[in-house]
């Protein structure tokens, strides 16, 4: 499963593995090949898209929100 309108490289399947919701936002946690990404979206999204534990997904990476630190 390929989004389109990005770059292959930003695309990573996977499932969704934990859900935290909250009132307005809720975490949800893909296991992906390359390890475990977690999302930050809105609820009234996340129950629009019908998203659960198990939901195959595609976590899509915007490469201007990533920070990187060094110890």
């Amino acid at each position: 499963m390929d989004i389109p309108t990005t770059r292959i490289r930003n695309q990573f399947p996977g499932r969704i593995v934990g859900i935290i919701r909250g009132a307005e936002h809720s975490e949800v946690d893909i296991a992906t090949a390359a390890g475990i990404f977690t999302s930050v979206i809105e609820t009234r999204i996340l129950d629009q898209l019908g998203l659960k534990a198990g939901s195959i997904v595609v976590a899509i990476v915007k490469s201007s929100d990533v920070k990187l630190a060094a110890p």
